[in-house]
């Protein structure tokens, strides 16, 4: 990929006149909303990070495309409210990356990546926000949300120095869990139950191990043994609950052993 910097400019702006015309003309494009989209960018945002997963190249290009396509989109909408265009978008993002790089475009020295990330939180600080925690979605999903928050309250120094600790305070909480499950008390096991979840997180974070790459690696591995033991059971002419845990649990074995 040797284009120029000229010629990806000059494809993105007939990009931009495409969209525009699109939104112009179309039926469709006409009818479009900020909220009719919204879905629509949250399953091609997925649908990227499918792709990233994979690493298909090709699959992350078109992916990307689709999201670009809708940030356009979202751009052309906001100038027909008179609210913003695609070109106070970019001003403002350029201003807030140099303002948020201090260590690049002025004079204050970082050691590490830790330290750009504790310094970005003073910075936003400094901006506005009230919290450190402000800057994390309120609508995403809870594995990554847990996840976010303590990368961010860690980047301030609220975190647990030792990896044992960690694992002491998940010991804490499964014993917590067990100690509700004697009472029956469904909403305290549920609040329990969360807690040992985000020890987990924790945990994970800790080891430098994404939990949501994880779990999905897991949920991947699982449906590919349980296929397996399908197959398996239709050849045998029967269904699942036809078989007994020592033949399942035979089955299961075998799937390992095969994937």
């Amino acid at each position: 990929m040797n284009d120029s910097l000229d010629e990806q400019i000059r494809d993105i702006k007939k990009l931009i006149s495409i969209v525009w015309e699109l939104r112009e003309k179309c039926p469709w494009d006409r009818k479009q909303t900020f909220k009719t989209l919204k879905t629509l960018t949250i399953e091609e945002t997925y649908e990227l990070c499918e792709e990233i997963d994979k690493l298909s190249y090709e699959g992350i290009k078109e992916e990307l495309g689709d999201l670009l396509l809708h940030i356009l989109f979202y751009a052309k909408i906001g100038s027909e409210k008179n609210k913003f265009n695609i070109g106070i978008i970019a001003r403002q993002l350029t201003e807030k990356l140099i303002r948020r790089h201090p260590h690049i475009y002025n004079d204050v020295k970082i050691k590490n990546a830790e330290e750009v990330v504790s310094n970005w939180e003073k910075i936003k600080l400094k901006e506005g926000r009230r919290s450190i925690l402000d800057g994390v979605p309120t609508n995403l999903p809870p594995i990554l949300k847990a996840h976010r928050i303590q990368q961010k309250v860690s980047s301030v120094g609220f975190d647990w120095k030792k990896h044992e600790d960690v694992l002491q305070k998940l010991d804490e909480e499964i014993f917590e869990f067990k100690e509700e499950l004697n009472k029956k008390n469904k909403d305290n096991l549920e609040k329990e139950f969360g807690d040992i979840l985000f020890s987990l997180i924790n945990l994970s974070r800790h080891f430098k191990i994404n939990p949501y790459d994880a779990l999905e690696q897991t949920n991947i591995k699982f449906s590919k043994r349980f296929k397996y033991i399908e197959q398996k059971t239709k050849k045998l002419k029967k269904q699942i609950n036809d078989l007994n845990l020592k033949e399942i649990d035979i089955l299961w074995q075998q799937s390992k052993n095969e994937i």
